[in-house]
């Protein structure tokens, strides 16, 4: 699980902390317009949406210490073109390798080694583990990335010139892939070789025993793998959504560039809270029933910030709902795939439910930076906030009634059974 933990989050740093966190400073260094940025990320979601199914087949197949190595070691190697910092051409590149990097070879075998160490009894501690221990990787390394760019700039950054603030970027970037290189290889000797696999598992399914094409067919007739993949549609949109709270905090509250980095690594440190707890709630109350809990508390959070106008006085508020809607994402982050448990899909076909639920769920990496860059940009300053939390919000809603209606289908199965 160590070993699960830090690859999970390693993997995905160099594509989504740089921007998150450093989201003026990648802007301004890299010379990229907030939807030129959006196009960048969007990139990234189509390769890996494209990239997400086949990889489902290939981790109910081979062994996860050779998929996520392999991952691990090729996205540190695009880390390094990273940091020459390139402009929108080159951002494009990069970001659509990182979306081949850490998909194909790489998401599916995580959520199928998890589920696998998790049993039939104990999914919400083992995704809760999975998603918190990411968390407080998250969080540590956030913060010491903030702390290293606060110490860069002694003056304090509004002194700083152009060169300067690319240097102290570039550190954070190199720092980042030094990091994912390093859990390339505690990965390789941390996991075992063979794929983790339980008795059940082999008992239904033995790798060659049907074709390709069969396996996919049977997870394709899956209802509850279609309202999976939404829930996790929902879900997602809000956590791409967080990355926009240190522009939010910058243009709508008056933050400086290096306060607004900290306050969101401040609703980093939510993660592993969160997703320990819905995770533990989750094998007490149901699943179900604790994703309806998040996404009704992720649903008030986004509409506050879609009505509300910052006056002086008002930061305790930001604080206080970045953390609400901090935990209501992050304990979903920890819910959607331990609903695979409940709604009973075959454990012999995780890798594969996987990767449809993934192309369909993670398609906000192709259109939530690009439209959060358009209305940003269509309005500038506190007005383009409030149009993209109304955005979130809908999504939020809409999640909101998917859960609940699942819950009440699932309930219903175990009531009949």
């Amino acid at each position: 699980m160590a070993g699960l933990v830090l690859a999970g989050e390693a993997v995905y740093a160099l594509p989504f902390h740089v921007a998150r966190f450093f989201r003026p400073t990648v802007l301004e260094t890299f010379g990229l317009s907030n939807t030129e940025l959006g196009i960048a990320q969007a990139v990234y979601g189509i390769v890996a949406m494209l990239a997400y199914f086949p990889g489902g087949p290939l981790a109910d197949r081979f062994s996860a210490r050779s998929l996520i190595t392999l991952s691990l070691l090729s996205t540190a190697a695009g880390g390094l073109y990273m940091a020459t910092l390139p402009g929108f051409a080159g951002s494009v590149l990069v970001w659509g390798f990182f979306g081949l990097t850490t998909i194909l070879l790489f998401w599916a075998a995580l959520i199928r080694a998890t589920r696998d160490w998790g049993g039939i009894d104990e999914q919400g501690r083992a995704f809760g583990l999975l998603d918190g221990g990411r968390g407080l990787l998250a969080a540590v390394w956030a913060s010491l990335a903030a702390l290293l760019f606060g110490f860069l700039f002694p003056e304090g950054i509004a002194a700083a010139s152009f060169e300067d603030k690319r240097e102290a970027l570039r550190m954070v970037i190199l720092g980042y892939t030094a990091i994912t290189a390093s859990a390339g290889v505690f990965v390789w000797f941390a996991l075992a070789d063979p794929h983790p696999s339980d008795q059940r598992a082999l008992e239904e399914w033995k790798p060659g025993s049907e074709s390709v094409w069969a396996h996919i067919g049977h997870v394709v007739r899956l209802p509850a793998a279609w309202v999976i993949a939404v829930i996790v549609i929902c879900a997602y949109v809000a956590y791409k959504g967080f990355d926009n709270y240190s522009l939010y905090a910058v243009q709508g509250f008056g933050l400086t560039e290096v306060d607004a980095a900290r306050i969101t690594a401040i609703g980093a440190w939510m993660r592993p809270l969160a997703a320990l707890a819905a995770g533990l709630l989750g094998d007490r109350l149901l699943v179900s029933r604790m994703t309806v809990a998040c996404f009704a508390l992720l649903l008030a959070s986004q509409l506050l910030f879609a009505v509300l106008t910052p006056a002086p006085g008002m930061g305790w508020i930001l604080m206080t709902n970045i953390l609400a809607g901090s935990a209501a994402m992050f304990g979903l982050r920890a819910l959607y795939y331990a609903l695979f448990e409940e709604a009973r899909i075959p454990a012999a076909v995780t890798g594969t439910a996987v990767g449809l639920v993934s192309v369909v769920g993670y398609t906000p990496d192709i259109f939530v930076s690009y439209v959060g860059g358009v209305l940003l940009d269509r309005s500038p300053g506190l007005a383009g906030h409030q149009h993209y939390f109304w955005f979130l919000a809908a999504f939020a809603a809409l999640g909101l009634a998917v859960a609940y209606g699942l819950m009440r289908r699932l309930r219903g199965c175990s009531s009949a059974d």
